[in-house]
């Protein structure tokens, strides 16, 4: 999309929001004329923040990026309060109907106008500082049905969904990373969505991720943002840097690293990973496969499957995984997004059951987009298998 087509759609959409609240605003022009400046600028900065990767100025472009999609949250909160405004209004308008013109109207005009700026602004306040922070940690225990003695217990650290671009820098990552690496687990999984932006820009901000620490070590799956920011170089990258990149396949946590209580060998543990959900329409080589992530495995083994999307789970349980580690919703991210998840993904944050799986989404450990997490707080999940 073009700079001139996304400049005539904020203009219209900006346009609707001030024709919708600024007359109603009549009665209190400082009002007035702050939310008028504020729909100009945003009309302005939006359009400019989404095109700013094209300016030779990185800081420049940096600056713009940050001051579009602050703008970008803001507005699209204030565009949905403002149509929940109306649909309120026009119920008010049918009832003022039905009762003959007994509701007066104005006072109530007025008063709503007032209130979807300041929650507007109030809430994108708010999702900022909650986005801006470094993800808590959330620790869920994981019942397996038939889990032997000795993998009671194992630890995973999962940090998903960071996308690490034009507001999520090194440092963001470095603190995230500080923070897994105080759980000493016993692997680390990231369930994709890590990056938006090519190697050669953001290859120095996803650095610190070669410092996570955990028994086995770090275990990365692909989401469909890899793919929108060249998935074969990142592979590579991210294989420079040491962490596991399973794409359709697996690994075998040998038996002799985790005796029962007798001394005898445990059942294994097997750790597979596919592509994204949709990676086949990007590279057919990467069509998402957990049947062939298992491959060759242990029939007897415990079966974790890391997956971008929560959708996978079908076929996950299919393929007879025990459980599936998951991201890409963002939890919705901020409200009332998080309404539109269910939509598209079977699950938005959580754990929940599969037939015989178990899927736990997380929320994600960054952000997309806006700096914006209202009502849906990110996390770095503490994942703890038990016996049901």
């Amino acid at each position: 999309m073009n700079f001139l087509t996304l400049a005539a759609m904020s203009a219209v959409l900006h346009g609707y929001v001030a024709l919708r609240l600024i007359p109603d605003l009549a009665p209190f022009a400082s009002a007035e004329l702050g939310l008028g400046a504020v729909l100009l600028l945003s009309a302005m900065l939006i359009p400019l923040g989404l095109m700013a990767r094209r300016l030779a100025n990185v800081p420049l472009a940096n600056r713009l990026g940050w001051a579009g999609l602050l703008c970008m949250g803001l507005f699209s909160t204030l565009m949905v309060l403002t149509l929940l405004r109306d649909a309120a209004l026009g119920l008010l308008w049918m009832l003022n109907f039905l009762l003959s013109g007994g509701l007066k109207l104005a006072p109530w005009r007025t008063l709503s106008a007032q209130a979807v700026p300041l929650l507007g602004g109030l809430s994108a306040l708010l999702g900022l500082l909650s986005a801006r922070r470094t993800a808590p940690v959330v620790r869920i225990d994981v019942p397996i049905s038939g889990l032997p003695p000795a993998w009671h217990g194992f630890t995973v650290a999962q940090i998903s969904d960071i996308h690490v671009g034009p507001t999520i820098r090194q440092h963001y990552v470095r603190r995230i990373v500080e923070r897994v690496n105080t759980l000493q687990a016993d692997l680390v999984a990231v369930t994709g969505d890590l990056v938006d932006g090519r190697v050669s820009e953001l290859s120095e901000h996803v650095a610190p991720l070669a410092d996570l620490r955990s028994r086995h070590g770090t275990f990365f799956v692909t989401g469909n943002h890899e793919y929108y920011s060249g998935a074969s170089a990142w592979i590579e990258e991210l294989r420079r840097l040491g962490l596991t990149v399973l794409l359709n396949e697996h690994v075998v946590i040998p038996a002799v690293e985790a005796l029962n209580v007798a001394g005898v060998a445990a059942r294994p543990l097997v750790l597979a990973g596919v592509t994204d959900f949709n990676a086949g329409h990007f590279d057919p080589a990467h069509h998402s496969d957990p049947v062939r992530a298992l491959a060759g495995s242990p029939p007897d083994a415990v079966r974790v499957l890391l997956a971008h999307q929560p959708r996978s789970a079908a076929a996950a349980a299919e393929a007879g995984f025990d459980l599936q580690l998951s991201g890409h919703t963002h939890g919705g991210q901020f409200y009332p997004w998080n309404l539109f998840v269910p939509l598209q993904q079977p699950f938005t944050a959580g754990l929940h059951r599969w037939e015989t799986l178990w899927v736990y989404t997380s929320r994600g450990t960054g952000y997309w987009g806006p700096p914006n997490r209202f009502g849906s707080p990110s996390e770095i999940t503490f994942l703890r298998l038990v016996a049901a």
